[in-house]
């Protein structure tokens, strides 16, 4: 389910979607007004939002759901400019670049991203790029916030006005050239759609200009010349009404013509056919007849939807509402994976905390089914010694257990014995309660791994699919060679709190899942890495299914590169000590379901598919970790994984295949390290 959200100058237009198959439905809509639109002369508009949000949150359930918020065309920036011709996997580089010389903020400032564009009939390759000041969009987060909406998705509005034609009208890049037209209340967007490239500018004309031009003319209020333009169609002043506004109607055909002339001008092969509106301005009597006049297109107004309907008795209302609802219709396919266009300008730490404030609940209900089933444990042996104490100690038992006393009063009399037993057991006691900080610490590290890769794939893997499914998960606590020979040389022998011997049983928790053996992982102590076995270390091995097209490169450029990048990290009491040849893949078939045994050649003897991770050297000072960090710490570049394939990074209409099932699974080992190295040494 997604929630597609626009918080717009005249009001709230939300739609909520779901799948039926590959087929979209109307799970439900929004569609209100301002009191006074935002454009009103001494309007307080943060307390307008914020009652409009505040509405929008008390009416409307939107836990459990994706969530898509639009950014105005004027609040927001598009740049378009072509790429000279380099490799692919320079190309990250290539759009850095750009975007420093196009944006007019430095890129600390803003949160961007990008989209390539190029055609079959043509080998040149476009870039669109999309940013919004961090101010601004921090502004509009905090607003929701307050009524507790988390957004996933935020994107530019023309962006999402787009994407929902694309899906509605099934655009491809023989369809005839289409400019859309949005004329919302501060200003207008136009998109241009063209033989798979997409061009988009937003001017300062919109409904507050028309409105003004009633009040210069007719004198009256704002608010009354608002509801003059909104009911001018339903009165016999229709024409008047018109004649007030034509100067407006002029101004807005001239910027239209400037766009177009504009697009031409770099595309002269490019014939564009149609314009079709959208947005509540479009219902201006004339305006539509001036515009075909004026520009010799075919001029359409929205008045439904193709594949998008709503039955029962709101039908009418959603259809009433249509030219308002394209925005929010492109947002909320965004949120189910089904947009053309995928651009994502919400801060990459937000998206994190959101996603993991969805996992609580299902950590709470892990922990409780733990707690569980550790208390069934403790309380059997309860019973069971219960038991045995009232059936009383047979006379053989006491005769053993006297025997045993008078040969412990022997060794003390001898002085064998000290309380360095009762200490160690006292300290092993202690320490069983800090293990759970470790293993929690471990956990978190696995999320990181999870959320990178999720980023990662973003636009790859297929829709409504995590990046990563993990079927198995299992700890294994070694202790270091030394230590457990000296604690069983001292203690005599193993001890009730330590099976392994020695005092670091703390890491060996009842709840430990064992994994199934699978070709060449390593199952006991002796396999461990020789430079590990005078430590104490945790093996953990995670077993995981992807369903992305590139599987084994998809496994090394995220969750390989994750734990080679954090091995050592001054906030954790641990390091990581992980090898690639502790790593094992197999090929599946998606439509199939069994393993196949053929690998493909890999990927790390390629220098291609190097990437550049944080915390390592960085071998190519523009490359993008596929954590979507730059190497300055600055604004991500999202859409760069390092792969080499142009169309991975962004790609117009995919056929999104649903039909496969995983196309490869891994089995991950790395060794949390718990002694830290030798002075001087290397880990």
């Amino acid at each position: 389910m997604s929630w597609g959200i626009e918080i717009g100058a005249g009001g709230v237009r939300a739609i909520k979607l779901g799948l039926d198959g590959d087929a979209v439905r109307v799970l439900d809509f929004v569609s209100f007004d301002h009191p006074k639109v935002l454009s009103t002369p001494d309007l307080d508009e943060d307390d307008a939002l914020r009652v409009a949000v505040g509405t929008l949150a008390s009416r409307y359930d939107l836990t459990g759901a994706q969530v898509a918020i639009s950014i105005p065309g004027h609040q927001s920036f598009a740049r378009f400019a072509k790429l000279p011709p380099v490799e692919p996997k320079k190309v990250p580089d290539i759009v850095k670049f750009e975007a420093v010389q196009q944006i007019p903020f430095p890129l600390e400032d803003v949160e961007w991203d990008f989209q390539t564009f190029a055609s079959h009939d043509s080998p040149e390759v476009e870039v669109g790029i999309f940013a919004v000041t961090r101010d601004r969009i921090l502004e509009r987060l905090r607003l929701l916030e307050d009524v507790g909406i988390v957004p996933d998705i935020a994107t530019l509005s023309p962006i999402s006005v787009y994407n929902a034609f694309a899906h509605d009208l099934e655009f491809t890049e023989n369809m005839p050239g289409t400019i859309l037209l949005d004329i919302g209340t501060m200003a207008t967007d136009l998109v241009i759609a063209h033989s798979g490239r997409v061009w988009v500018r937003t001017f300062p004309i919109g409904g507050h200009q028309f409105t003004e031009a009633l009040v210069e003319t007719f004198k009256v209020p704002y608010s009354k010349a608002e509801k003059l333009k909104r009911e001018a169609e339903q009165t016999k002043h229709a024409r008047h009404v018109f004649q007030a506004m034509r100067p407006v109607f002029t101004d807005l055909v001239q910027e239209v013509q400037r766009s177009i002339g504009y697009y031409q001008s770099l595309h002269p092969e490019a014939k564009l056919k149609r314009l079709i509106g959208t947005g509540s301005t479009f219902r201006l009597p004339g305006l539509r007849k001036y515009l075909k006049q004026q520009l010799q297109l075919d001029v359409y107004r929205l008045e439904q939807f193709k594949r998008l309907n709503v039955d029962g008795p709101r039908a009418g209302e959603f259809q009433n509402d249509t030219l308002n609802l394209s925005s929010a219709y492109g947002l909320a396919l965004q949120g189910l994976g089904m947009s053309t266009l995928n651009a994502n300008l919400m801060p990459v730490q937000m998206v994190r905390d959101a996603m993991w404030k969805r996992k609580i609940g299902w950590f709470g209900a892990a922990a409780a089914v733990a707690a569980v089933a550790s208390a069934a444990m403790f309380i059997r042996p309860v019973l069971d010694n219960a038991a045995v104490t009232a059936a009383g100690t047979p006379a053989l038992f006491g005769q053993a257990i006297n025997e045993a006393n008078a040969a412990k009063a022997r060794a003390q009399a001898a002085g064998v014995l000290n309380d360095s037993g009762q200490t160690l057991n006292a300290e092993q006691m202690i320490s069983l309660i800090d293990s759970n900080q470790i293993h929690a610490d471990i956990l978190a590290d696995l999320g990181e791994m999870f959320a990178n890769a999720e980023q990662a794939g973003r636009g790859t893997i297929p829709s409504g699919r995590p990046a990563f499914v993990l079927r198995e998960l299992s700890t294994d606590f070694r202790p270091a060679a030394a230590s457990e020979a000296a604690a069983d040389q001292g203690s005599g022998g193993r001890n009730e709190f330590d099976p392994g011997g020695g005092n670091d049983s703390m890491f060996i928790q009842p709840v430990q899942t064992q994994v199934r053996p699978r070709s060449g992982a390593r199952t006991n102590t002796s396999d461990d890495p020789e430079e590990l076995k005078d430590k104490r270390r945790i093996r953990v091995e995670a077993i995981m299914t992807t369903a992305h097209p590139s599987p084994q490169d998809f496994m090394i450029e995220t969750m390989e590169a994750w734990l080679l990048a954090n091995k050592e990290r001054p906030d954790l009491s641990y390091t990581i000590f992980f090898e690639e040849e502790m790593s094992k893949f197999t090929e599946l078939d998606p439509t199939d379901t069994r393993a196949n045994p053929n690998r493909r050649p890999d990927p790390r003897q390629t220098q291609s598919n190097i990437i550049n991770v944080p915390g390592t050297p960085t071998r190519d000072p523009g490359f993008i970790d596929p954590v979507g960090r730059s190497p300055a710490g600055r604004s991500p570049i999202r859409g760069g994984t390092g792969t080499t394939d142009i169309e991975s990074l962004a790609r117009i209409v995919p056929p999104v295949d649903r039909s496969g099932g995983p196309t490869g699974e891994f089995s991950l080992v790395w060794y949390v390290v718990l002694d830290a190295p030798a002075e001087g040494g290397d880990e």
